[in-house]
């Protein structure tokens, strides 16, 4: 008996299932639905197909424009997809046919699209992630008719400052239309950093500058348009800003006065990237001026990064300021018992074989000292280089007088001191 009740309510429950499935799920209009999109996928993916053939032949003007579109080719299908399904939604909306399928197929589309466009512009997989769930969320509302319903109810969360009203749904506003708009200046600076690079007219520190600015610039002009869109009044942050100032005036005095620093630097052109500079006890190439801080890397491959403040403050050896000769000094010493002269030439005989020691102005050896233990001489030299390096220019000179001064019986003498004995103990 406890048999044949249960496959009586088995057929009883397949009736139902089967009954529903032709009422709602097996009708014909579904099946004129499902002939629509079927057909213009297969549109789709022969346009799209042709789309491809003819961006990808090779010899593309390899531009800013044609790596973009050489980029969403592989979506040129399933875009031309949903420009057929949003025609054939607006012609069924507008002729009041069913449509709910189509709805359905529209918004799985265009999520997969988004999800995908993303990927190609961000790297960040978080990012992805996220906008990869507000975007099946919203998709998942919009089809089960609770878009509406979920605005209104955000819409309700609010508070009030004053004459301020702040809801979740413009915080949620806010937030996205901010990311999307510093999204955009991101990219709109990037395209402006590169045309100020491509212009040689523009000294490298003006480029710094320009690139700075436009960057500062393009962030604070979309944080307030991102304000303003969302309908938030500017002048309600007058507080908010006063506080921000005594946080700078107390907390951030090195930061500012670096950033004001950096700003001073470029405009003077005092330092501008690639310059051989001194600071302190560090030598080296400026590799970059950033806005806290310049970055120098050493002969050795150490890259230092001193505070712009440190560079207005301290005394700073510029070696290729207004032009880049400069003159290095190499000290000699020989004995008392060497001919000076023949010292003297030999020395700017080997600054004139050195490769980097340029002629003119040309090498020259002086002495300039009597020493407790030698005659002491200056060799004199320029180089017009000195980017790649001082140290090791003077190491070639020296093993060139080094081998000059035993050819030529040149003596370099060790500390001598004389010791008188007055008496000797018994």
């Amino acid at each position: 008996m406890k048999s044949l009740w249960l496959s009586a309510v088995n057929e009883k429950n397949l009736l139902v299932i089967n009954d529903w499935l032709h009422r709602h799920v097996l009708t014909y209009d579904h099946l004129i639905q499902a002939v629509v999109i079927i057909c213009a996928l297969l549109l789709a993916v022969l346009v799209g197909t042709r789309i491809k053939r003819k961006f990808s032949a090779p010899g593309l003007p390899q531009k800013r424009f044609s790596q973009i579109l050489i980029a969403l080719l592989p979506l040129a299908a399933p875009f031309l997809w949903l420009f057929l399904q949003l025609i054939s939604l607006l012609v069924a909306m507008e002729a009041q046919w069913p449509h709910n399928l189509l709805t359905i197929v529209v918004n799985l589309l265009a999520v997969w699209i988004v999800i995908k466009t993303t990927s190609l512009f961000f790297n960040n997989t978080a990012w992805i992630r996220l906008i990869a769930v507000i975007a099946w969320t919203l998709a998942a509302l919009n089809i089960l008719d609770l878009l509406g319903p979920a605005v209104r109810l955000l819409d309700r969360l609010s508070l009030k400052f004053g004459g301020l009203r702040i809801s979740l749904l413009t915080v949620l506003e806010g937030l996205l239309t901010l990311t999307l708009l510093l999204w955009g200046a991101r990219i709109l600076s990037h395209l402006l950093e590169k045309r100020i690079r491509e212009n040689s007219a523009l000294s490298p520190s003006i480029q710094v500058l320009f690139i700075k600015l436009s960057k500062v610039a393009l962030i604070a002009a979309a944080i307030l348009l991102g304000l303003r869109i969302v309908g938030l009044d500017l002048t309600a942050f007058t507080i908010f800003t006063g506080a921000v100032g005594v946080g700078i005036g107390f907390g951030l005095q090195k930061i500012v006065s670096n950033l004001i620093s950096g700003i001073i630097l470029l405009l003077d052109k005092s330092i501008k990237p690639g310059d051989v500079i001194t600071v302190g006890e560090t030598y080296g190439w400026v590799n970059s001026l950033g806005a806290r801080y310049t970055s120098l890397i050493t002969q050795d491959g150490k890259e230092f990064l001193i505070p712009n403040e440190d560079l207005i403050t301290q005394q700073v050896e510029n070696w290729s300021f207004s032009n880049s000769t400069v003159r290095l000094k190499i000290p000699v010493g020989i004995a008392y018992s060497s001919d000076v002269r023949k010292a003297m030439a030999l020395c700017e005989e080997a600054a004139r074989q050195t490769s980097r020691i340029i002629q003119n102005p040309p090498p020259i050896c002086l002495l300039v000292a009597f020493g407790d233990s030698s005659v002491d001489l200056e060799l004199g030299a320029w180089i017009n280089d000195p980017v790649n390096g001082v140290k090791n220019v003077k190491s070639d000179v020296l093993l060139k007088i080094w081998d000059a001064f035993h050819e030529q019986g040149i003596d370099i003498p060790y500390p001598q001191r004389d010791i008188h004995i007055r008496s000797m103990p018994l």
